[in-house]
């Protein structure tokens, strides 16, 4: 007997330790990566140039744009703020396009008085309707940059910026240092200024080319956990073969703490609703959201709707659970298999990408312009929703085992929480499904040693 209770004993402490790396690293894959890598968008990034136009007596005239190469990130309001670090004692004379949030001490200055001053300066965008003569090409828009793919003509935003106590030469101009982008919170990560070829300049007739005294990037890559510390949305799932409706896993986004920390969340019917939205904080970045089980600002939900002879249907609803935003332009990445026979949507835009080459399975999602590109805040308002008709692949279609189910989907560029695989909807007679899990057979294993050691 005491052979046996050795040999379970060590097959159980050996099980024990499997399972619990096991767990280990299955816990390790579900929290987000702080690398600045989008598997979906390797090559998305917001590059900064400065082009040195002219030279002044005491510095140069520059124009410096903000190119959004990223597919589907996009800069919502209420816009970017750019700050750099001076080399020297450079000052800002004037600009155009834009503006310093502070002048800093100007004292030193008679006469004319620069328009910023300070070391570190933070420069914003200006607002829409601004005075022409304040403004140049892709400037004021209240900071707000389109995604490339979404609408690539406005991807873009610039300013003009007359800077003084600085190089008037290539050899003698230095470049800003510690760049930091906000758009319109922290997510970004900016490398140095990098010299390269002047850029180009084409005329609009194409007949004359104009180049750049001198030009610098800035690099600029972003990582969803520097921007937010918790998730900001997450998926719920519904089928019309089974009754069971997944929502969204409980405190996916944090957890209702009114007791401790009032004001966290806000109930749908309380009647001082409407006195919390319009209170302090209604532009705040920080999401004001509805008291649910999950507590995130959005939710994705996938319904698997109807199944015809050769055709499949699913119905995509979004809703906004956050009473201070309005999300302009939003956008769905969903990757799942069935993708390139995507025979029809409904009132969304679509657009394939192709981050694995040739493989399709990725599509981008968003609203009809003027018609639903508005996701209004949380509300009976706050909803978008529509439909996708998929051709049957008779070689990889299947109901089984969660197939009809995306794989991951992203909202304005944030990876949303899944449900567990194990809590998919499945078919009614599905019999693979195991109902056991790792947990249940230690718990086996280890009430079985009890009763063991009771006999003893």
């Amino acid at each position: 007997m005491g052979f046996c209770l050795s040999l379970i004993s060590r097959s159980i402490s050996s099980f024990c330790g499997c399972t619990i790396l096991l767990l280990f690293l299955l816990s390790c894959s579900c929290f987000t990566s702080t690398e600045a890598y989008d598997a979906l968008d390797p090559n998305g990034n917001i590059t900064i140039k400065w082009d040195i136009m002219s030279w002044t007596p005491d510095g140069y005239v520059a124009v410096v744009t903000m190119y959004n190469f990223q597919q589907y990130r996009h800069i919502q309001s209420p816009g970017w703020s750019l700050q750099w670090t001076w080399a020297k004692k450079e000052v800002i004379w004037s600009m155009l396009g834009g503006q310093t949030t502070e002048q800093g001490d100007c004292s030193r200055f008679k006469g004319n008085v620069p328009h910023c001053c300070k070391k570190d300066p933070t420069v914003v965008d200006l607002l829409p309707g601004t005075p022409y003569n304040q403004q140049i090409a892709n400037c004021c828009k209240g900071g707000v940059v389109s995604s490339w793919v979404q609408d690539p003509a406005n991807a873009a935003s610039s300013f003009q910026v007359s800077v003084g106590s600085a190089g008037t030469t290539n050899k003698t101009v230095r470049l800003p240092k510690n760049f930091t982008l906000k758009a319109p919170g922290p997510g970004y990560t900016c490398g140095p200024a990098k010299i390269v070829k002047p850029t180009r300049f084409v005329t609009q007739d194409g007949r004359r080319v104009t180049q750049a005294l001198m030009t610098w990037n800035v690099t600029c890559t972003y990582s969803q956990f520097l921007s937010q510390k918790t998730p900001t949305c997450c998926v719920s799932l519904s089928s019309f073969y089974n009754d069971t409706i997944v929502p969204c896993p409980t405190c996916t986004c944090g957890c209702q703490n009114n007791i401790t920390q009032p004001g966290s969340c806000v109930e749908q019917d309380s009647p001082y609703l409407a006195s919390v939205v319009s209170g302090s904080g209604k532009n705040s970045y920080t999401p004001l959201v509805q008291c649910t089980k999950h507590m995130c600002p959005i939710r994705v939900h996938w319904h698997v709707k109807l199944s015809y002879k050769e055709y499949w249907r699913v119905k995509v609803t979004i809703t906004n659970f956050n009473y201070r935003m309005n999300y302009t332009q939003w956008n769905l990445v969903v990757q799942h298999p069935n993708f390139d026979n995507l025979t029809q949507i409904f009132s969304f835009n679509y657009k394939s990408l192709t981050p694995y080459a040739a493989i399709n399975d990725t599509a981008m999602l968003w609203g009809v312009k003027f018609y639903n590109d508005l996701l209004m805040q949380a509300g009976p308002l706050g909803n978008v929703q529509s439909e996708l008709l998929f051709r049957k692949d008779k070689s990889t279609f299947t109901f089984e085992k969660g197939w009809a189910f995306p794989r991951r989907i992203y909202f304005n560029g944030d990876n949303c929480v899944m449900p567990p695989p194990d809590s998919y909807p499945w078919l009614p007679n599905a019999t693979s499904r195991t109902s056991t899990s790792l947990l249940t057979l230690i718990m086996v294993l280890l009430s079985a040693l009890l009763l063991l050691n009771a006999h003893v």
